[in-house]
């Protein structure tokens, strides 16, 4: 209703409760501009495979995950990088099908866009070694021997085959999810990659006064989810928005998905692909444009930004202010940088990729190519402002491990000093903007979202430390003492 000071508010307002902060710090709760939370409520049951620092550690993992999971019908976990590892090798399928040869498994990379499979998950697939693929991978080793490995669509083969959990599962997990969430002082999530029926989910848990997120939903552009939403239009509600489809391009850098213009530094006979011929990107992008709905890309690689810039100047066709987003950004070629500007596309980014992914990603980019990766400010400047996010659970949930990313361009272990590239960093106050205000922007959300001013939704959070001043070593892991939603306190630090 107003700000100002004590003096000022107490002279014009009584109130039921007063609520003193104790010369903390007040800022707008923390907006996730890309993640994937109901997959991330969901995979809480799975196997944490974050931070493994060998095939060894991750399979001792799952095992032990096992023994507290007897009964499950399938083993699934996520979160292993290879890049971590000694000799930087894909995994393959052997020790899985020794150690559980009649459980299927299924473990997905940290970046979601590759996995491996033990055999029984292959065999209930159906994948033999001839099984055709587009737009993915199914590893095979010299003797045309399948190893487990799967990328980008070929996932999907076996991930389809995971049983659903019960509806009580779900809500529970989404939940539990929540808690987590409020924990960090998010309270206002872009959910990349929904259908129907997950969107109700959260919508009936949201009606039930137990899920008090804010949800900006991307649709998956199914057959099914197009017929039913393109007729309605965008729905927009102070807890809930649908107004966009995501959709792939590529895949990851670190699985060597991403389409790039030139082959990979470190496989000269690789050069990533599209997850969809280039048609099926233009047609989609036509009949987006002549809807009020958002197109939200997935694009890595240099290629698939360029193409998928091209084809939104093409179908927007000087349309202003419809806020389609290029979401990651994360190779683009000098060359179609100012496309951004231009064709007014929002950049969707994600500061822990850079810093996670920073110290191979020279391996796979070479030199010169990795100027324009992970290029922030020098996006910032194309459209004025971008979204941050953190593509949770690729990485962590916390907010404030992004923004310490952002500013400093180090990771938690305060390296490299000096920073990552630091012509690409941010400024403190921008980056607190990307999570907030701009986040809402790049939802139509910013009548409403992302600021502490009369007419805002009173979403906000209290710490102890100040984000602008505090030394850098201390922003990543500034606790979160309290997070407000609608004016109600939903979280306090015990």
């Amino acid at each position: 209703m107003a700000v100002g000071t004590t003096a000022d508010l107490v002279s014009r307002y009584e109130a039921a409760q007063t609520v003193d902060a104790g010369g903390q710090f007040v800022y707008p709760s923390f907006y996730d501009a890309h993640c994937h939370f109901y997959r991330y409520a969901l995979g809480l049951r799975s196997a944490n495979l974050v931070g493994a620092t060998s095939w060894a550690e991750t399979v001792g993992r799952l095992t032990r995950h096992r023994q507290q999971q007897p009964g499950a019908a399938w083993l699934t976990g996520r979160g292993w990088d290879q890049n971590d590892w000694p000799g930087q090798r894909f995994p393959t399928k052997d020790t899985l099908d020794v150690l559980f040869p009649d459980v299927p498994v299924l473990l997905a990379r940290v970046d979601g866009h590759a996995a491996v499979a033990n055999q029984k998950a292959l065999d209930l697939a159906g994948i033999t070694a001839r099984t055709p693929i587009s737009g993915g991978v199914i590893g095979r080793d010299a003797a045309g021997k399948l190893t487990g490995l799967l990328v980008d669509n070929a996932v999907k083969l076996v991930a389809a085959k995971i049983p659903e959990p019960s509806p009580a599962e779900a809500d529970a997990a989404l939940l539990q999810g929540q808690q987590n969430c409020l924990a960090v002082g998010l309270t206002s999530l872009a959910d990349a990659g929904l259908d129907r029926e997950d969107i109700e989910r959260m919508a009936a848990l949201q009606k039930a006064n137990k899920l008090h997120l804010r949800l900006y939903t991307m649709l998956n552009p199914t057959p099914e989810n197009k017929a039913y939403y393109l007729p309605r239009g965008p729905y927009f509600s102070d807890n809930l928005t649908i107004s966009s489809f995501k959709i792939y391009a590529d895949g990851a850098l670190g699985s060597r998905g991403a389409s790039l213009l030139a082959p990979y530094s470190d496989r000269p006979a690789e050069r990533g692909f599209l997850l969809q011929n280039p048609g099926y990107y233009r047609t989609l992008a036509k009949e987006l444009a002549a809807t009020k709905f958002q197109m939200n890309t997935h694009a890595i690689g240099d290629s698939s930004n360029r193409l998928l810039l091209d084809i939104y100047g093409a179908a927007l066709r000087g349309q202003p202010d419809r806020r389609w987003r290029i979401e990651h950004a994360q190779v683009v070629s000098q060359a179609d940088m100012p496309k951004f500007g231009q064709y007014h596309i929002v950049p969707s980014v994600q500061p822990t990729h850079a810093t996670s992914d920073m110290y191979w990603a020279g391996e796979r980019l070479g030199k010169q190519r990795l100027t324009t990766a992970y290029a922030y400010q020098e996006l910032l400047k194309q459209y004025g402002q971008v979204a941050l996010g953190s593509d949770f659970p690729v990485e962590d949930i916390n907010p404030l491990y992004g923004y310490h990313a952002a500013v400093a361009r180090q990771d938690a272990k305060n390296f490299p000093a000096g920073g990552f590239q630091m012509s690409n960093a941010l400024a403190r106050p921008d980056a607190l903007r990307g999570m907030t205000t701009w986040a809402a922007h790049a939802a139509f959300e910013d009548k409403r979202k992302g600021q502490i001013k009369p007419g805002m939704l009173a979403d906000f959070v209290v710490l102890k430390t100040d984000l602008l001043t505090a030394p850098n070593e201390q922003l990543r892991n500034a606790p979160v003492q309290q997070t407000w939603i609608g004016g109600k306190r939903v979280f306090e630090r015990k």
